[in-house]
């Protein structure tokens, strides 16, 4: 509790240094921290005020002699509503320190109104932990929640704070260093952080060949040439040595578009058979098709794929959820990455939308460890489960700017160029979720953004350095959903 307040109010006092600091301070540990967090900027010199809701100890032994400026907030009502508005109109920041991660359930009455007091003034709102009100496990806001400016994790972000909609009251997430011990072996959650891409980034040694670092064939079909386009594009730009397409036709289109691609006629089961057993890695789905055609394909490229890493995308997902013949055969494979939206999810899984949506962390890594794949499950954010329980969090997308045709097949080329490149599969999907992400934010062009855009911008997303950090005079993490840092 000591080092979670004290780094709260270096936070506090490095992002909000004017005006006076009042706390709404609730009776469990979360109020704790608050109250360190106020005695910290007493001490340096700050006005503060503590407003307590529900019983605390007089004195309180956190703040260990100290004199603090208290106002209780005990009864629900309008008369006590109009005096807190009143206290925080003369705040220069708000913290809240009200209900802590372990809190189930909608806020009770005096809570939500201190909640909604909070919601109302227009001063900017640290939250500690997690915003009170918001689920810290599920993300789910089952009544009033603080809608916070930013956020101070303790140790690291809550799982429920990446997840919509607790998310979208978090504001900026900046995660402190207080002293907890390593996590133990177990199913834990990994935020995808410009930090953690730079370090499992592939990197070419100075000398080499396009053999040497990665040949990805990507199995298209004849349904969508466009679709082709884009995945191979965006595995040139990922840093492919060699692509592939094969496809049924539309040879000048997809040349037309990639000239740098092989083409390869997909109706030619030799050659078809050639291109999967002289590639790295492949890219099977987009643009596929669901008929019989596609379907003879696709069981083509299963008995000739071996042990190569492979990403099923698209209409390769919808032939597998209907029951294709052989197609079991994908899930032998421990280097395979499905990326289903939640239809597609639903129907591998004989479920409904609504059953996937309602718990997406535990669909993903259910369809994980019992296929022995690695599942992508798109949404916002995306999640990346492995067979053994490990789970990534995509920290940077371009939430509903993304929510375009053809993005789907950009980041099935990513995901392709990464495997081949030698990239193990969940941190490949973690990787591409990332580069896609931050592609998709670089020029602000919110709905107008288009899928060819993203693949433009791969190159910048992909030179961006850094450890995940900020210059600020302690260690820390931060990111937001729009300009992560």
């Amino acid at each position: 509790m000591e080092n979670a307040g004290q780094r709260a109010a270096l936070i506090v006092e490095n992002l909000f240094p004017e005006g006076r600091v009042v706390a709404l301070v609730g009776s469990g540990n979360n109020g704790g921290d608050a109250l360190v967090c106020l005695r910290a900027l007493s001490a340096w010199g700050r006005r503060v005020l503590a407003v307590t809701v529900g019983s605390r100890p007089r004195p309180d032994p956190v703040l260990h002699g100290w004199e603090i400026p208290c106002a209780r907030f005990d009864a629900a009502g309008p008369e006590a509503a109009a005096e807190l508005t009143q206290v925080l109109a003369d705040a220069g920041v708000l913290v809240d320190g009200l209900l802590g991660t372990g809190i189930r359930g909608a806020p009770r009455a005096i809570h939500a109104e201190a909640i909604g007091a909070a919601n109302r003034s227009a001063v900017a709102v640290v939250a500690l932990d997690a915003p009170s009100g918001v689920d810290g496990t599920t993300g789910e806001v089952p009544g009033e929640a603080v809608r916070a400016d930013v956020t101070v994790a303790f140790g690291w972000p809550k799982l429920g704070t990446l997840l919509h909609p607790g998310r979208e009251y978090c504001g900026r997430v900046v995660a402190v260093e207080i002293g907890f011990p390593p996590p133990e072996a177990g199913d834990w959650a990994r935020l995808a952080t410009p930090g953690w891409a730079h370090q499992v980034l592939p990197r070419r040694p100075a000398v080499t060949h396009k053999y040497d670092v990665g040949a990805l064939t990507i199995v298209a079909g004849s349904a969508m040439p466009g679709a082709a386009v884009l995945s191979a594009r965006a595995a040139f730009r990922c840093g492919a040595g060699l692509v592939r397409v094969c496809a049924s036709g539309h040879a000048a289109e997809v040349l037309g578009e990639v000239p740098e691609a092989l083409f390869v006629d997909a109706g030619d089961e030799g050659a078809l058979r050639n291109a999967v057993e002289r590639s790295d890695a492949l890219a099977i789905g987009p643009g596929l098709g669901t008929g019989t055609t596609a379907l003879r394909q696709l069981k083509q490229v299963f008995r000739a794929r071996g042990s190569r890493p492979s990403v099923i995308d698209a209409d390769a997902l919808t032939l597998l959820a209907h029951g294709a013949d052989g197609g079991t055969e994908l899930f032998l494979s421990g280097k395979t990455i499905v990326t289903p939206h939640p239809g597609e999810m639903a129907s591998l899984t004989g479920g409904t939308v609504a059953d996937v949506q309602g718990d997406r962390i535990a669909t993903a890594r259910n369809f994980a460890a019992a296929h022995g794949v690695v599942t992508l499950l798109k949404g916002a954010p995306s999640l990346a489960a492995g067979p053994d329980g490990r789970l990534l969090v995509s920290a940077t997308e371009g939430g509903s700017d993304l929510a375009v045709a053809g993005m789907g097949d950009v980041l099935t080329g990513a995901i392709g160029s990464f495997l081949a490149q030698g990239v193990e599969p969940l941190p490949a999907a973690g990787l591409a979720l990332h580069v896609t992400g931050r592609a998709a934010s670089h020029d602000g062009m919110g709905a107008a953004l288009m899928p060819s855009d993203v693949v433009q911008a791969i190159p910048a997303a992909l030179s961006e350095e850094g450890d995940g950090h900020t210059d600020l005079p302690f260690p820390f993490v931060t990111f937001d959903q729009r300009h992560p840092t």
